[in-house]
């Protein structure tokens, strides 16, 4: 599924797409990563339902400005603009890694409703963060300088990292891409360097407040998040469900396509009537 129209906020152009009809569902990308990693699932699922994707300001085909934060707090702040462009009252809303704390703040510190809330394998409650974004944290701007040959063997090798299986060489090609040449590279570091582990604190001490049939599914392979962080999420959650996946990993919607699709279709059957 592509994407097809912008969304000009504060200064920022949001790249989004949207196709079939039917109850709303939105899917939500994370980090490093675009709204790619949901595409496939976009395509299948448009025949039943009306399908949104987006990039987050920063990241895929929306725009990367040097200036423009992209921290939790200011892509929660444009998921919220971008439902309320779209005139979306109750999705349902499905979020993979920093995409599950972006959807928690739009709707915990924002007022955004959903019907329901899937997180998988999602950035949403601390501790997080890899040595290697430690790293980044600390040298931003001499990473954000490296030779382009290098540093798309460091975006390849990491973005490798969070499957459980090996990469087919078209799907890890379209995530790589958008962090490669003189506006994506300094975008990959930027955003790295903007992480701030202070609105997972805030999300985790407001989760109590999120009532909504939430459903948290976590690859047991996962080598980023340990399934135990899912676990843990799940229990702070008041109307929730936990599910793992075996043999998959953080890509989780590469490693497991056939048992995430029916997790998805059965979490969407039960709650976007």
């Amino acid at each position: 599924m592509k994407l097809t129209d912008t969304f000009e906020w504060n200064g920022r152009e949001i790249a989004w797409g949207r196709a079939g009809s039917g109850p709303a569902v939105v899917f939500c990308h994370g980090t490093p990563f675009s709204s790619r990693v949901w595409s496939r699932y976009a395509e299948a699922f448009a025949s039943k339902y009306a399908v949104y994707l987006w990039d987050m300001p920063g990241y895929g085909e929306s725009s990367k400005h040097a200036e423009h934060a992209v921290d939790f707090g200011a892509q929660a702040e444009a998921f919220a603009a971008l439902l309320g462009h779209w005139g979306l009252e109750r999705p349902q809303v499905i979020a993979h890694d920093f995409g599950g704390a972006v959807a928690l703040r739009a709707m915990l510190r924002h007022g955004r409703a959903f019907g329901s809330l899937m997180l998988v394998d999602v950035v949403a409650i601390p501790p997080s963060g890899s040595p290697f974004f430690k790293f980044v944290q600390s040298h931003p701007d001499v990473l954000g300088e490296l030779p382009g040959y290098i540093h798309e063997a460091v975006v390849r090798a990491y973005i490798s990292g969070a499957a459980h299986h090996r990469l087919p060489a078209e799907r890890l090609e379209e995530l790589v891409a958008p962090w490669l040449g003189p506006e994506g590279q300094p975008a990959f570091y930027r955003q790295i360097a903007q992480y701030d582990e202070s609105y997972l604190i805030d999300n985790e001490a407001r989760l109590g407040a999120a009532t909504l049939p939430t459903h948290v599914v976590w690859a047991e392979n996962d080598a980023w998040i340990p399934v135990d962080t899912g676990r843990r999420l799940a229990g702070l959650l008041p109307n929730t469900r936990f599910t793992t996946v075996p043999d998959a990993g953080h890509l989780i919607q590469y490693d497991a396509p056939v048992a995430l699709t029916a997790l998805v279709s059965t979490w969407l059957d039960s709650h976007a009537g």
